[in-house]
């Protein structure tokens, strides 16, 4: 059962990309013919043109496709080949291409998506959403008798994250995880919404963010039901907005930002990326911080303590979890000898768990290696900001790298983590375009390859089948290399140009 929903989500995924496939021909000049196809259909989903696929680009601007709706005589005269002597296809693939791009469309995938995600989470045997019935529904029942995680215990997130889980006992805790499913929607309309504000005619942006928003559907797809039945889900959509709005609304991005914090941690860094890559970073610094403190105090006001950092510790007294990267080590030597490692569960914070000669240490490790890696990423982009970059190009591939960084060096590596990817890539998408064509077709694999062993195949990986084991590695492997690209990318927007005689960015007050 799980290997043909796997499956069948993957098929989904594929079948977009060949109704996007021939829309590109439609809209690209010289895409038609078969050879070029593959070349065609990533062209449509980042609106480049298949040239800068094989070629280098003529200056470092993203260049937008000037018309989604060119005439249909024209078409057809750009068509070669086959198609050449077949007009009616260019017609086929134009109300394709002008199809996908319509926001009643992009609703219905959405709505689509989301109906799958939340029918696999809630019925596949394997629990995928096993958190969210169990656990979260447990935590609000728990909190509605008084006894509020958080407040009257140590809790392992921030005490705001409450407050999805309870919205989702909206429909009370027989469909708890409907409830779940519906605050999901929700929180990611909001993100559809504002990604299509600014997509009509004239808009210099538009057809990009059509693009992030196809690829987010996408990557929420090929990710799994776990996409959407994880805490993780609302700070991702915050995060989203944030990143979009920074360059022109500090204040907001800051505000967003310290929300998403204090329901999980990890948007902290993305406030320390803008802080280096905006001209407007003091604002958002007091903007984030003004806002953290209130919610702080606020949290210190229903009582909690010094329960309310109690995240913290229980973060950090954390084993090496199976699915990390740097687990993958013990992984493989469980499977060759036994006596030298294994998996074990443990059941205080619901996790699987790396034992053998070697892990402890390297678990004392990872986070002083983590927090190493943000701030040397920070002082790269420190360096980059000096020689003159604009911040417009240095935000997207600075956030993705501190992310990923997050993912590579983590001795957790649960595997809704790979959502946080979203969000910097969102940003990259919708401010850069082509230039982002690498890392977001490989966050797509990754996803993919993380929905294979999880759900699906996890109970096969938990004993150490080596089809999942490879799966595993894989992903890891992809995460590392997306890690490297991203390092890679902030590295080449370094500039021998002294910042003074850079000209001022008109994207700063127009990508939003």
């Amino acid at each position: 059962m799980g290997i043909t929903l796997g499956a069948t989500a993957v098929g989904l995924a594929a079948a977009l990309l060949y109704i996007i496939g021939p829309a590109t021909a439609a809209i690209v000049p010289n895409a038609s013919t078969d050879a070029e196809t593959p070349k065609a259909m990533l062209a449509i989903l980042f609106m480049i043109r298949p040239r800068w696929l094989v070629g280098e680009p003529q200056d470092n601007q993203a260049e937008v496709i000037p018309s989604w709706e060119p005439a249909a005589s024209s078409l057809c005269a750009g068509l070669r080949g086959k198609d050449a002597a077949r007009p009616s296809m260019g017609v086929v693939r134009m109300i394709l291409a002008t199809t996908v791009r319509r926001p009643a469309v992009l609703w219905a995938a959405f709505l689509l998506v989301h109906a799958w995600l939340g029918f696999v989470g809630l019925t596949d045997p394997t629990l995928p959403w096993g958190d969210v019935t169990r656990q979260y529904s447990s935590w609000v029942q728990n909190a509605l008798a008084g006894d509020v995680v958080g407040v009257s215990e140590p809790w392992v997130y921030p005490l705001v994250a409450l407050a999805p889980m309870l919205a989702a006992m909206v429909l009370g805790p027989e469909l708890y995880g409907v409830g779940w499913l519906l605050v999901v929607v929700v929180t990611n309309a909001v993100v559809l919404a504002y990604l299509l504000a600014r997509t009509g005619p004239g808009s210099r942006f538009g057809a990009l963010r059509i693009t992030a928003a196809w690829w987010w559907i996408g990557f929420m797809l090929l990710l799994g039901p776990v996409a959407l039945g994880r805490i993780d889900v609302t700070t991702v959509a915050i995060a989203i907005i944030a990143l979009l709005v920074a360059q022109h609304r500090p204040v907001v991005a800051g505000g967003l930002l310290a929300i998403a914090t204090w329901i999980k941690v990890w948007p902290a860094v993305l406030v320390a990326a803008i802080v280096v890559a905006s001209r407007r970073r003091a604002t958002t610094a007091i903007s984030y911080v003004a806002s953290a403190l209130a919610i702080g105090l606020v949290v210190l006001a229903l009582g909690s303590g010094a329960n309310s950092l109690g995240f913290i510790s229980q973060q950090s007294s954390r084993g090496l979890q199976i699915e990390a990267p740097i687990s993958t080590v013990w992984m493989w030597i469980a499977y060759v000898d036994p006596t030298s490692a294994s998996v074990k569960y443990i059941q205080s914070i619901n996790t699987f768990q790396v034992v053998g000669s070697g892990v402890d240490e390297a678990s004392a490790l990872m986070t002083p290696l983590l927090v190493v890696s943000s701030a040397v990423l920070l002082t790269l982009g420190v360096v980059v900001v000096r020689s003159g970059a604009r911040p417009t190009h240095l935000l997207a591939p600075l956030s993705l790298a501190i992310v990923v960084g997050l993912l590579v060096f983590n001795k957790v590596g649960s595997p809704q983590f790979v959502l946080w990817i979203a969000a910097p890539i969102v940003l990259g998408i919708t401010t850069q375009g082509r230039r982002f064509l690498a890392p977001a077709m490989l966050a797509l694999g990754i996803a993919a390859v993380t929905q294979v062993f999880y759900p699906f195949g996890y109970d096969a990986l938990l004993v150490l089948q080596p089809v999942m084991l490879v799966m595993l590695t894989l992903r890891n492997l992809a995460l590392i290399a997306l890690f490297v690209l991203a390092v890679r990318m902030v590295w080449l927007l370094k500039r021998p140009t002294a910042p003074s005689s850079v000209r001022p960015d008109p994207l700063e007050r127009q990508i939003t």
